[in-house]
């Protein structure tokens, strides 16, 4: 290893830091003038690093003026340590348009739970905005709050994110159409003995036959027909004609109360979007077609890869290796197509090992899978007789048309390895190097360096940085469950029952140590010899 003078190693150190300020005020200043071009209009930001990962989610009602916060700051904005420490990171940024505050709402906290910021706090938790669910299928259906969708025939509405206005709009609801609110499935009279709320909710009781079925269930249609926007402007009026005439009688109180349920409605009623994963139909800085377009001019292919696939590696420890295969149809993500795999055969943290084994694993199964292979002319090689499968719909998984590998010449070289021994040479792969978003090709030493605000080399970090997400929550999703099990699973005769049993008796794995074979004998279902030989495993 060559040793430098000190004073080389300090005039390099100070040509890098005087590299990383000119890169961070180019940065900034692509930042200001794609800021100067944006809407005053309500959204949804996304603030990336280095390397083009998102480090901040937020919304705006005007999202010119609120960027205008980050890229011309006042004095007042600098003076939190967080916000200037954001600032410092930001090297781009996109954005979403949306119609009103609601969605911007909806959009933000679909956004923090898929790429989880490292500056955002709020709204990374498992908990998300209220839905209304309907019960339908039912005889006597009802309304619910829950925080999640199920399979469960029931009509879900939403989601809400004014949780007091929602409520108080069910409980309008609920009383305006005499609804009943009890959680039994099949009330009968011998609910209704233990149930006061045809007095107190003025409910209709239909358990008791005050209401035949079939009307209350005409009210319940009516009702969520209400939250569905059918009727909405005939009973908006109403209350308005009730408010109106409780203030000319003098009746204030009962006007404000009629007031508060009318404005509670409004926000409740407030039309919204459910966003899938993708969100091609909202404009903003990212423009799928146009970006796909690019790429392909800058790669040099004929033309555009309208199925991309990607590969990323995932180790936090030993313990749980991981990758991830996502796939973008036409520049937009296709969830379904999304594949994880947990690193069988390799020893330690070993990104090649691990690159090599889940690219044989995705494409072999692929190969072997295809039957029609038999079928291949003799002068066409075998990616391309797939192609042409995957054109006219025959072949039993469509190949893509462009594979993009998570890191540089050696990730590159491993998977071209792989696939140049089950017979997909010839299908089109890149490496991302992360450091410098540099793109590698296969025998050629020099990468291709594009622009950072390249539509190209954003599509392609999107595709890695979505590879990168999948990845990391399969990893996350195996330490906590790793977390939840208990070191006396590792017992080979170890069975759920009697770890129940185990554990309630003595609670910890250091007292159950200190027991002896005849305590733990004692226990319902376990013999003697078994404890003997639990005893002996535990000191061990």
């Amino acid at each position: 290893m060559a040793h430098f003078p000190v004073h080389a190693r300090l005039i390099y150190d100070i040509d890098s830091i005087r590299r990383l300020c000119y890169n961070a005020r180019v940065a900034t200043a692509n930042c200001k003038e794609k800021w100067r071009s944006t809407p005053h209009r309500p959204g949804v930001y996304l603030m990336k690093g280095s390397g083009g990962g998102i480090i901040y989610v937020g919304k705006a009602k005007d999202l010119h003026r609120r960027l205008g916060n980050y890229f011309s700051p006042s004095r007042a904005t600098l003076e939190n340590s967080k916000t200037r420490a954001l600032i410092a990171a930001i090297e781009d940024f996109d954005y979403y348009e949306v119609r009103n505050d609601q969605e911007a709402l909806i959009l933000e906290q679909k956004l923090i739970k898929e790429y989880r910021p490292h500056y955002n706090v709020q709204l990374r938790d498992d908990k998300r905005y209220l839905l209304l669910r309907a019960s339908r299928q039912e005889a006597l259906p009802r309304f619910s709050l829950v925080r999640l969708r199920k399979d469960d025939g029931a009509r879900y509405i939403g989601s809400f994110v004014h949780t007091t206005a929602l409520k108080e709009t069910v409980e309008w609801l609920n009383h305006r159409f005499r609804l009943r609110t009890c959680t039994c499935r099949h009330p009968g009279e011998e609910q209704y003995r233990h149930c006061h709320d045809d007095v107190i909710r003025c409910c209709s009781a239909p358990c008791i036959g005050r209401i035949s079925a079939e009307d209350y269930r005409a009210q319940f249609d009516t009702a969520l027909g209400l939250l569905e926007g059918r009727g909405r402007k005939e009973h908006i009026d109403a209350l308005t004609q009730e408010m109106t005439e409780a203030a000319e009688a003098l009746d204030f109180e009962r006007a404000a109360r009629l007031r508060d349920i009318r404005e509670n409605i409004l926000k409740t009623l407030e039309p919204a979007r459910r966003f899938a994963r993708g969100m091609s139909d909202l404009p903003g800085t990212v423009n799928p077609d146009e970006d796909l377009a690019e790429l392909a001019e800058a790669l040099g292919m004929s033309t555009p890869p309208a199925v991309m696939e990607c590969f990323d590696i995932s180790n936090l420890s030993d313990n749980h290796i991981v990758a991830s295969m996502v796939r973008f149809t036409n520049g937009r993500p296709d969830n379904k197509a999304y594949r994880r795999y947990r690193i069988r055969g390799v020893d330690g943290q070993n990104d090649f090992a691990s690159m090599l084994e889940v690219v044989r694993r995705r494409y072999s199964r692929i190969v072997n899978e295809s039957s029609v292979l038999f079928h291949k002319p003799a002068d066409m090689g075998t990616y391309a007789w797939l192609l042409q499968l995957s054109a006219e719909g025959k072949a039993p998984i469509t190949v893509p048309h462009l594979v993009v590998v998570d890191g540089g010449k050696g990730q590159l070289a491993t998977a071209m390895q792989v696939l140049t021994e089950i017979g997909l040479a010839d299908m089109p792969v890149v490496g991302l190097a992360k450091r410098d978003e540099e793109i590698y090709f296969p025998h050629r030493s020099e990468p291709l360096v594009l622009s950072k605000e390249s539509g190209a080399l954003r599509l392609l970090q999107r595709l890695r940085d979505e590879a990168h997400r999948f990845a990391n929550n399969y990893n996350e999703l195996l330490v906590r469950r790793r977390v939840r099990e208990s070191r006396l699973d590792a017992y080979p005769g170890m069975t759920p029952k009697r770890k129940e049993l185990l554990l309630a008796r003595f609670h910890t794995l250091p007292n159950l140590r200190s027991r002896t074979p005849q305590e733990i004998a004692e226990l319902p279902g376990i013999s003697r010899a078994w404890a003997e030989k639990f005893c002996a495993w535990l000191q061990s």
